[in-house]
């Protein structure tokens, strides 16, 4: 059955146009025109039911925490993800103060745990969400950073796996003082920020209860536009904790070895060197 067959069993509408956009991590992505009038986003694959079910768990448990930051899931089904088509616009100061307040908020709506009641995916690799009511340095050294230094033991190296380690046996003294679960994206680096005409918009999560630290150093790993604003409207919502700066490593671990092992030795360098800074404060 064709994609736009599928959409529009899905949707019970008929759709105009399919327009492919290119593929990634095992599944297909298209822009869809429908005969109502609206555009809509389409990720597809044959086996990947899990991870948009995940993913649209996710979205959806972000938008109980903040509506104003998540798309609406129109449809996940066996095999295909939809969401409404966002136009993109100008990253602008106001929409990264805004942005900043309403992650704040975001983080602030507290779930019951540490983890998620469904099982994660990051990209096409799986998560542990299994759910505890913490402390969360010793969920994030056994849900997060032990399965990934596994995975990735091979291209990190002895050494490597040896100086991860140390990260892990320090873990309660490197996570700084106790946070409740907040409602976290988990995958927050600048691709998934979708900067509309209303606002930024967060897309692909891997969402879970997890530190809110953890959403912050990774919009600080590969670069967010206005980035500087977005934290200054943060901390004015919602002020961090001292010495959150010098964490910043420490939570850049977990998706630094996600990149190890989807992609090698390219990042073993920049892993390494944030567990050094980690453990060195």
């Amino acid at each position: 059955m064709s994609i736009a067959d599928r959409l529009g069993d899905s949707l019970g509408v008929s759709v105009r146009a399919v327009t492919d956009l290119g593929s990634g991590h095992g599944w297909t992505l298209h822009r869809a025109e429908l005969a109502d009038g609206r555009a809509v986003f389409v990720k597809a694959a044959a086996d990947r039911a899990g991870v948009f079910a995940a993913e649209a768990a996710g979205l959806r448990w972000l938008g109980a925490g903040n509506s104003a930051l998540v798309p609406p899931v129109l449809a996940a089904c066996e095999g295909m993800l939809v969401l409404p088509w966002l136009p993109d616009a100008a990253p602008s100061p106001a929409a990264a103060d805004r942005f900043g307040r309403d992650l704040a908020l975001l983080h602030a709506d507290s779930p019951e745990a540490f983890g998620a009641p469904w099982p994660g995916w990051i990209a096409e690799l799986p998560l542990d969400n299994t759910p505890s009511e913490g402390p969360w340095p010793r969920w994030y050294a056994e849900r997060r950073l032990r399965p990934f230094v596994v995975r990735a033991a091979d291209v990190l190296g002895v050494d490597g796996v040896r100086l991860l380690e140390r990260v892990i046996d320090r873990i309660d003294e490197l996570a700084g003082p106790p946070e409740p679960p907040a409602r976290i994206h988990g995958d927050l680096w600048s691709g998934n920020l979708r900067w509309t005409d209303v606002g930024v918009v967060l897309i692909d999560p891997a969402a879970h209860g997890g530190h809110r630290e953890t959403d912050l150093a990774m919009l600080a790993l590969f670069g967010a536009p206005h980035l500087d604003r977005i934290l200054a409207a943060y901390e004015r919502t919602r002020p961090l904790a001292a010495g959150w700066r010098s964490r910043v490593p420490l939570h850049q671990l977990h998706p630094l070895l996600v990149h190890v092992a989807l992609f090698g030795a390219g990042y073993r360098a920049q892993t390494l060197a944030a567990a050094r800074t980690a453990l060195t404060g």
